[in-house]
């Protein structure tokens, strides 16, 4: 019998480290694996969660690859314009045209279980969990994924700003779990163990928007949130399952530096831990 669908799916952000998560949601997809009545997708697993809603198995992979050889998607020149080191707008167009996002399809999953992409409000520096619908599908991925100085910095959806959804809440399960959640997966691209302290590039990075309290707080106490969501992972309440698939050591693929070489490494990493995850679960409850 297939899975009940009662588990919530979080996929981490991470840039090209995307390509882990997306190995793994292309295992879930080639065995017809989807027990989830709940997805949240934050920065670039937006991108992976989109893919992997619509069916299009290895699309996910294509896109980074794609994305890995554009010459106009990454640029040192532009790290301190308004674009920012990564043109984030290249993505829709990537979408769009190259390999083509099949909208409908995920609209089909969306209509009947929810789908948030997880960014950040720029005015309040709180979490928004945003409905991406029809019409604005790439535009809520695209506010999810603006991350300060690497990419233009913020996007606007509905008529707010937004920037990237991990500056405020990187593993959204205590908002899942608040949503009604009691089963959560979490799709990692840090290995589980992996904390983070306070760099000279957080300090920088605050002294460098010191203009803005509220973006310039969300850099020098980013660390710190990442690090409380993770410890929540490790440390639910007793009404909620977690279960995490990560990387066993740090992946070879960067956040923005990548080769393709390291993509088909970490996507093949993430196939092989998502093929593990579907046989154990199957091992015990028996199903397609």
């Amino acid at each position: 019998m297939q899975n009940q669908p009662d588990t919530t799916l979080i996929v981490e952000g991470g840039g090209f480290k995307s390509a882990f998560t997306t190995g793994v949601l292309d295992a879930f997809r080639a065995t017809g694996y989807q027990p989830f009545n709940q997805y949240y997708g934050i920065s670039g697993g937006s991108i992976t969660l989109s893919y992997y809603l619509s069916g299009q198995y290895r699309f996910g992979l294509k896109s980074l690859l794609h994305l890995a050889q554009e010459p106009n998607f990454k640029a040192y020149s532009r790290t301190f314009s308004e674009q920012g080191f990564m043109n984030l707008d290249i993505i829709a167009a990537v979408a769009h045209e190259h390999i083509v996002f099949d909208l409908l399809e995920a609209m089909k999953e969306s209509l009947r279980h929810p789908v948030r992409f997880v960014a950040t409000d720029e005015q309040t520096g709180k979490p928004a969990y945003l409905k991406p619908g029809r019409d604005n599908w790439l535009d809520a991925l695209i506010a999810s994924s603006a991350l300060p100085f690497f990419t233009k910095g913020k996007h606007n959806f509905e008529g707010r700003a937004y920037i990237d959804g991990g500056c405020s809440d990187p593993l959204p399960a205590r908002h899942a779990h608040a949503q009604g959640a009691r089963k959560i997966l979490v799709l990692r691209t840090w290995p589980q163990e992996m904390r983070f302290t306070k760099t000279w590039a957080d300090v920088a990075g605050s002294y460098y928007y010191r203009a803005d309290p509220v973006l310039s707080d969300i850099v020098d106490r980013g660390h710190a949130i990442y690090n409380d969501c993770a410890n929540f992972l490790d440390h639910p309440p007793a009404n909620l399952k977690v279960i995490q698939i990560a990387p066993e050591q740090l992946l070879a693929t960067g956040t923005y530096l990548n080769s393709m070489t390291t993509i088909m490494q970490d996507y093949g990493h993430g196939l092989d831990l998502g093929l593990r995850h579907v046989h154990s679960v199957r091992a015990v409850s028996p199903g397609p």
